[in-house]
């Protein structure tokens, strides 16, 4: 089952065990079974604190808990997690075993204050690069607050109970059989969502920090350069952010940055925050700007509002906040999100094994998403609005090919339908007769580009006539002291590369503009008692 090069990594892991464990597996006589069975053995056999045993009666067959030597309670696994889930199982089995998690002391005191019974199920997909930090999100919380139960479901293991609840994309969390969330979610932002006082903690924390010199609003490949160059001058930095990373966080394989032969998109996150905490910058992260508000005078204090009401001041603010996907603003689309409408293909391809799907959108993206899809679905619908397909023509070739696909040009989408639960059809115009007609199909792929994400810059500065921040070639805005960088601007190839030579101009024109543009202080008057 294990490779020998991912079993000496494994032993090697499991050396850092503190206590027993037990790997308590429910199986039957299925061929998935006898692979977990095989899993668990080959686990067993790798240290002398790990145990197994086939004395699980859980309902769902294959699985396994990981527990504590004499405890028959623990993380359980409906899966055989293998692939992106690797990870996530050694770390289960590390954390259940008394190794530390590298995890903030706050987090883990916020864990285990928490104080109601909670019953997570997390469905998944191997093959999903967003899933592992939820799983692993629920794994930590469930061995570190007893009132907390996890299980980590693969979508393609137990299809009858996917279709039964309807579970359309992955990552998805059911909490006390209610929905609790989808989508990628760090453990910070799951353990927020349940403290209901979080906000409130961070707002005031975010109000007693001093000025920064530079404040980066944003903290994808732009964020994370324009960090590591202006920190390199000496000068106080901060980083606020949604989540770190940026939309980096759902790319799944990268091979054209330069000098990275191949990495993923959550593997070079990753390595873009450790290298900005490697310098004295101050990371703020799951925190979302509300406001903007210029200095008063040339060289004062640019306000920056968060949606906690929390507040930061600095001399000078870098925008880099990227982009998002682009909707495609039919009916049917928010309704059915989730449900049949989807974004990743890579998370959510598995989901629709054998079923018919479309992918909207005719460009790399799009072309890509059928491609990929193609292999895993019964049938594929392209369509594309223009009268050809935008995409690179090797992919255009190679979805020619494919005998499962096929594509619909002059297609004009009008509406995704469903049954009131799940998405049953996709309509669209033809533009050259103006019919409308309906593809029947069970999955609706959106990959039509991005949108920069600057709703809360709308009359503070200036945008483009497609919400883009304008920019000159040094990263001015229409702001003083205000710059922008990566997606979010008006800078031509939305590409990674391109996003962090423009962060990094971006931090050399703000401490041009530092050095050159005195600080205003404002008098204080102090009156004697």
């Amino acid at each position: 089952m294990l490779d020998t090069q991912l079993k000496t990594q494994l032993k090697s892991y499991l050396q850092n065990l503190r206590h027993p464990i037990t790997l308590i597996a429910s199986l039957d006589s299925s061929e998935k079974s006898q692979e977990l069975k095989e899993l668990l053995i080959e686990i067993e056999e790798l240290s002398d604190l790990v145990s197994f045993n086939e004395t699980g009666n859980n309902l769902r067959k294959p699985s396994f808990i990981v527990a504590k030597s004499g405890e028959t309670t623990g993380v359980q696994f409906a899966a055989i997690p293998l692939g992106h889930e690797f990870t996530s199982l050694v770390l289960a089995l590390l954390w259940t075993g008394g190794h530390p998690p590298k995890v903030e002391p706050e987090v883990l005191e916020q864990i285990k204050a928490l104080d109601s019974d909670m019953n997570f199920e997390v469905y998944m997909s191997l093959s999903c690069h967003n899933c592992p930090d939820v799983v692993q999100a629920a794994t930590l919380m469930a061995i570190y607050n007893p009132k907390i139960k996890a299980t980590i479901i693969d979508g393609s293991l137990n299809q009858a109970e996917v279709e039964s609840r309807q579970v359309m994309a992955v990552p998805m969390v059911y909490m006390n059989d209610q929905v609790f969330g989808s989508g990628r979610m760090t453990l910070e932002e799951i353990v927020g969502k349940l403290d209901s006082k979080s906000d409130e903690r961070k707002a005031l924390k975010l109000n007693e920090k001093d000025p920064f010199d530079v404040l980066i609003v944003g903290g994808g490949p732009a964020g994370a350069a324009a960090a590591v160059y202006a920190a390199r001058k000496g000068i106080r930095v901060g980083v606020v952010a949604e989540r770190f990373g940026g939309q980096v966080n759902d790319t799944l394989s990268i091979e054209n940055y330069i000098s990275v032969l191949e990495t993923d998109g959550p593997k070079f996150a990753a390595d873009l925050e450790r290298q900005v905490k490697h310098y004295d910058v101050d990371i703020m992260n799951l925190e979302k700007v509300q406001k903007i508000t210029a200095a008063s005078s040339v060289g004062g204090m640019i306000k920056v509002e968060m949606d906690n009401g929390g507040g930061l001041q600095a001399r000078s603010v870098i925008l880099s906040t990227g982009a998002r996907w682009r909707n495609v603003n039919v009916p049917g689309e928010q309704e059915y999100r989730n449900k049949g409408v989807a974004y990743c293909p890579h998370c959510d391809g598995p989901l629709y094994k054998g079923k018919r799907v479309a992918v909207i959108g005719g460009g790399n993206s799009g072309v890509e998403a059928a491609i990929d899809l193609a292999g895993v679905v019964e049938h594929v619908s392209l369509i594309e609005f223009a009268d050809a397909l935008k995409a690179d023509a090797v992919l255009v070739s190679k979805l020619k090919s494919l005998n499962n696909v096929e594509i619909y040009t002059n297609a004009q989408t009008t509406e995704i339908t469903g049954d009131g639960n799940k998405v049953n059809g996709l309509k669209y115009k033809d533009r050259i007769s103006n019919e409308e007609r309906t593809v029947h199909l069970e999955g609706v792929f959106v990959q039509i580009g991005l949108v920069p994400n600057t709703e809360f810059l709308k009359g503070t500065l200036e945008l483009s006539k497609f919400g883009e921040i304008i920019i000159d070639d040094k990263c001015h805005t229409s702001l003083p002291g205000v710059f922008a960088a990566g997606d979010v601007t008006t800078v031509p190839y939305k590409q990674i590369v391109i996003a962090a030579g423009e962060g990094a101009k971006a931090a050399l024109s703000a401490f041009d503009y530092l050095i050159r543009t005195p600080l205003t202080i404002q008098k204080v008057e102090l009156v004697e008692a």
